[in-house]
């Protein structure tokens, strides 16, 4: 053994059980995190930078080291949401979640005006652990759990994602504002009689992409990307610069959008607006006549977008070309037609070199006026899509190739090689499903698979296991490629509106520009800081979600849903909702009566009756079961083969052990085994537990962007 004492960052699991990150393992390294048993988590928390003594080797069958937490370093947090209720006389928030599943003692909250149900916001003062209770001070009440926007507050506190902007920051964007001159500076080329366009939403109200696109005499193509200059309004170190790197990116929730730059400047200045002046850089790519970059050239210029169009009236355009639905001047409309055949042979080229393209239907929630869920639709990635998506992609990978073909040092977007063990796990999954496969080693036998799977009844779930196989990206200076982009060099410049490392990479364009290579300091960490934020935006964006459905469906318990198998674990089976996208748990006592057995590799849950078999991606017709708003768990239950007498022998038991709960002994020790056994098993029962089932909620319409 190399080490005894490790540290690194925390981490916790639904089941309990824990994982460290060590602090010195590389952003690809994937065995080197250390199980950490509940038992010897002691008080950590998620997210928080701990000690580890190692208690058990790495061995053959089982990658990975086990451990104990022997000292909390530094706390990510020490204010978590709940829910306050009296049991026994006593006050106690139940924080959400699953991460703490007793309560929190907070003494007398009567000064805050506290009521059973409220949300709250509490500052823990003990943290608890297997051995002792947690104690708390609540310092904010956000309101009754159902209120309008309380959910919203919810999320925005448990995450901690920012406020309103500081004083400083907006009088930095104002000053620029007062500055911005309405004519064309010098140095800058001026583009504003070209024919430029920009595609987006229909609810979008920053633009930060355009595009141009004419044929060379030659037949070659000359695409121009044209994006927001957002470099030029927020200077480097400058309050703006500071304030955006902290938030790292926007965060698009349900219901309203956290900007990572004030409105002055993402929804006016640095917007692209039709009819507008507008600084921009634009990269130059042209493009051989069957789709091959020739050559690339970054300029500072000064645009006028001529026309907006949402992604509805391409469509609409490229169903019918000579269509009158939408009115357009002959040179837009030529225009539209380069870009579509541009963008098929783009496409064609990138699958040819080994670009993956997984077909996972992205369905979001709709919500009425109030912000209660109304309903939701899929988001179809139509060709309109698909055309935005191709330019800003080659933009992308020719602005990082001329970087690092200058030598420079850049914050790259990375996608790591999958694990070869998973591959090979994925290879026996398919088989089983009766594809017949070469090696998934290979990016085009894995490409193969995917069309071969295409329409087919397995196709969820061979989409899902190719996903769960894959690693994530990230950002790093680390020249490693994107693995399902099968590009070997990419980064990311065409949304630095909403992406900081976006704006890094204009910065660097401006080194080069100065006859400079671009300043290599802090890549790493800064790098760890951008994927950080946008892995908390995404994960703030899903609970938002869930949390709304949750609220949706704790009144429409017994509502059936058609759903697919997302999930398989010993436990049992998570199952997401097709038309409304709800993921809950089929646990295993609710599956037809059987032992069974799960195979981690083929992802099965397979019992020894006919028929008695679930895989991931399998169809499958769901009934709410269970909704608990406290836990933010949903419960499902088969619509066909539910065991109902096991169903009802649980229900009685649960309905049994509900009792009062009172404090532990002094400094939260636990006095017995006995009273800590029943304590752990019964817990206190919130308010919010009481009633789950006639919950309303209420919210803001939603808003959606480009993602890319």
């Amino acid at each position: 053994m190399a080490r005894t004492l490790v540290v690194g960052r925390f981490s916790r699991s639904r089941q309990g059980y824990g994982f460290v990150r060590p602090s010195d393992a590389g952003p690809t390294d994937r065995d080197a995190d250390i199980r950490v048993p509940l038992v010897a988590s002691a008080d950590a928390a998620d997210g928080d930078t701990v000690r580890v003594k190692i208690t058990k080797e790495r061995h053959v069958g089982r990658p990975g080291l086990s451990g104990e937490v022997v000292e909390v370093i530094e706390r990510r947090t020490t204010r978590f949401v709940g829910t306050a209720f009296q049991s026994a006389g006593e006050h106690w928030v139940q924080l959400d979640g699953t991460q703490f599943p007793r309560p929190i003692w907070v003494g007398d909250p009567s000064a805050k005006g506290v009521r059973d149900d409220d949300k709250v916001i509490v500052e823990l003062i003990r943290f608890p652990s297997p051995l002792q209770d947690g104690e708390g001070v609540i310092v904010e009440v956000l309101g009754a759990t159902d209120a309008p926007g309380v959910d919203t507050q919810t999320v925005v506190a448990e995450f901690g994602l920012p406020g309103p902007f500081p004083e400083s920051v907006l009088e930095d964007a104002r000053r620029q504002a007062d500055e911005f001159a309405s004519f064309v500076p010098d140095g800058r080329q001026d583009l504003t009689d070209e024919i430029i366009v920009t595609i987006d939403p229909k609810d979008a109200r920053d633009f930060d992409d355009a595009i141009s696109l004419t044929r060379l005499e030659r037949g070659h193509w000359l695409l121009g990307v044209h994006i927001a200059d957002v470099a030029h309004f927020v200077q480097k170190g400058s309050a703006l610069d500071r304030e955006a790197l902290a938030r790292g990116t926007s965060v698009y929730l349900p219901d309203q959008v956290i900007p990572m730059l004030p409105e002055i400047v993402s929804n006016n200045l640095a917007s692209l607006q039709p009819d507008r002046l507008r600084l921009a850089r634009t990269c130059w790519i042209e493009f051989s006549e069957d789709g091959a970059p020739v050559h690339t050239e970054v300029q500072r210029t000064v645009i006028k977008s001529c026309r907006r169009f949402t992604y509805e009236e391409v469509d609409v355009f490229i169903g019918n070309p000579d269509t009158e639905e939408i009115v357009m001047t002959t040179s837009v409309r030529n225009l539209l037609g380069r870009m579509q055949r541009l963008a098929s042979i783009l496409r064609d080229r990138r699958l040819t070199r080994g670009a993956l393209e997984l077909n996972m239907p992205e369905v979001k929630i709709d919500l009425d006026r109030s912000g209660r869920v109304a309903g939701a639709h899929v988001v179809e990635n139509t060709e309109s899509h698909q055309i935005v998506e191709e330019f800003m992609l080659a933009a992308n990978e020719a602005v990082a190739k001329k970087i690092a073909a200058a030598k420079g040092k850049f914050l790259r977007r990375i996608h790591p090689s999958p694990d070869l063990r998973k591959l090979r796990q994925l290879t026996e999954f398919v088989l089983e499903l009766g594809f017949e496969v070469e090696s998934l080693e290979s990016r085009f036998e894995l490409q193969r698979l995917l069309g071969l799977a295409r329409h087919k009844p397995e196709e969820h779930a061979v989409h899902y296991a190719v996903l769960r196989s894959l690693s994530r990206a990230m950002y790093a200076p680390l020249d490693q490629g994107h693995y399902a982009l099968a590009s070997d060099c990419y980064c990311h410049f065409t949304s630095p509106i909403r992406r900081y490392p976006d704006l890094t990479i204009h910065r660097a364009l401006d080194s080069l520009e100065a006859g400079k290579k671009p300043p290599g300091d802090h890549l790493e960490q800064l790098g760890e800081q951008c994927s950080e934020l946008e892995r908390r935006a995404e994960a703030a964006e899903r609970e938002l979600i869930k949390l709304k459905l949750l609220h949706f469906l704790s009144s429409r318990v017994g509502m059936e849903l058609e759903g697919v198998v997302t999930g398989v674990a010993r436990f049992g089976i998570f199952v997401q909702g097709v038309q409304l996208p709800a993921e809950g748990l089929i646990e295993t006592e609710e599956l037809p009566s059987d032992q069974y057995r799960f195979d981690r590799a083929s992802h099965t849950l397979s019992g020894h009756r006919p028929g008695n078999i679930f895989r991931l991606g399998d169809p499958i017709r769901v009934s709410v079961r269970e909704v608990d708003l406290g836990k933010r768990q949903l419960l499902f239950c088969p619509v066909q083969g539910k065991n109902d007498s096991r169903r009802k022998q649980k229900s009685r038991r649960l309905s049994s052990s509900r009792r009062s709960y009172s404090r532990r002994g002094r400094n939260g020790v636990r006095q017995n085994e006995r009273q800590r056994k029943t304590q752990v098993e019964n817990g206190p029962k919130s308010a919010s537990q009481k009633k789950t089932s006639d919950k309303k909620i209420k919210r803001k319409k939603s808003k959606r962007h480009k993602r890319r």
